[in-house]
């Protein structure tokens, strides 16, 4: 196996990209098989607690197959065993997959879950690729390094031509709305303080709205919300994907505790011996001074 970083200008192709779509859809295919048919789920809960259905291992045996004929290189899954620090160290380059992110979502059938599916490189993802099978919607994101003609963010729907995607301005004044999205299920104290917070200091209305699994990144990418603080539990699976979609749509995912600087900095992946995430934001507009809104 090869884990060595390949020339940027080279690993990203338009054959590979697609190569990459279809194996998403593949996975959507059969999560959407469990998902409409009448037989039982096969609903068991992990250590954790977390549910895993038969859609979640039959999407990840899918996956883990596929990547390695699209690019031979390390793959992190949700549904496989975690590989050691030791062992993760070594790498510069890896696939990171949640093959059904937003299980709960799927049990309750509102439609908000996906298939992704993220390229790391050197801790930072570089390209990601988001499908809602059951709304037949793709978002995918790629940075430039790996390729200059493919770099950008798009959304395709239900086989419809892509369509370049990309996060709003914002601007605190009094007739403006500020968009925030938060999970279904995963409000906190925390989540609630900081939103009384951002509603004192904005000058307009603060407008906040649920939404399930990585959805709530792409909701930002494609213009439709501003900002979603995650100040509960999450895995680097759950986020690299739509964090590339994020950033290649002029967006960012940074650490939800200011840096030395009194900045925030990126999320970035393999960094511990844990997959778990700090607190963060995923934030849209680049140019908006989210520091003075969000801090302390």
């Amino acid at each position: 196996m090869n884990n060595s970083s390949n020339n940027s200008e080279d690993f990203l192709t338009p054959a590979r990209l697609t190569r990459l779509l279809d194996l998403t859809h593949q996975a959507g295919a059969a999560i959407m098989a469990v998902y409409n048919s009448d037989e039982d789920m096969g609903i068991a809960h992990k250590a954790d607690d977390s549910p895993l259905t038969r859609a979640d291992t039959a999407a990840h045996a899918i996956i883990a197959q596929g990547l390695g004929q699209i690019a031979d290189l390390p793959i992190i899954s949700e549904e496989a065993a975690l590989p050691s620090f030791v062992e993760r160290q070594q790498w510069t380059r890896y696939w990171l997959v949640d093959p059904l992110d937003g299980t709960k979502e799927f049990i309750r059938r509102n439609d908000e879950f996906t298939v992704n599916i993220a390229l790391i490189d050197h801790g930072e993802p570089v390209l990601g690729v988001v499908y809602l099978p059951a709304l037949k919607q793709t978002y995918v994101g790629v940075d430039a390094r790996l390729s200059n003609d493919l770099a950008g963010a798009w959304k395709y729907t239900d086989n419809q031509p892509a369509v370049p995607i990309r996060v709003r301005p914002v601007v605190n004044s009094a007739d403006n709305t500020l968009v925030v999205l938060a999970s279904h299920r995963h409000g906190t104290e925390a989540v609630n303080h900081l939103l009384a917070q951002v509603k004192q200091r904005w000058r307009g209305t603060v407008e906040v709205i649920n939404a399930g699994s990585s959805l709530k990144f792409c909701r930002i990418a494609e213009g439709q919300a501003d900002f979603y603080p995650r100040l509960a539990p999450t895995c680097e699976w759950d986020t690299a994907a739509a964090q590339a979609v994020l950033s290649a749509a002029g967006g960012s995912v940074v650490s939800a505790l200011p840096n030395k600087h009194g900045d925030f900095s990126p999320l970035v992946y393999n960094q511990r011996d844990t997959a778990l995430n700090p607190d963060f934001y995923a934030l849209g507009d680049a140019d908006f001074d989210w520091v003075a809104l969000l801090k302390g």
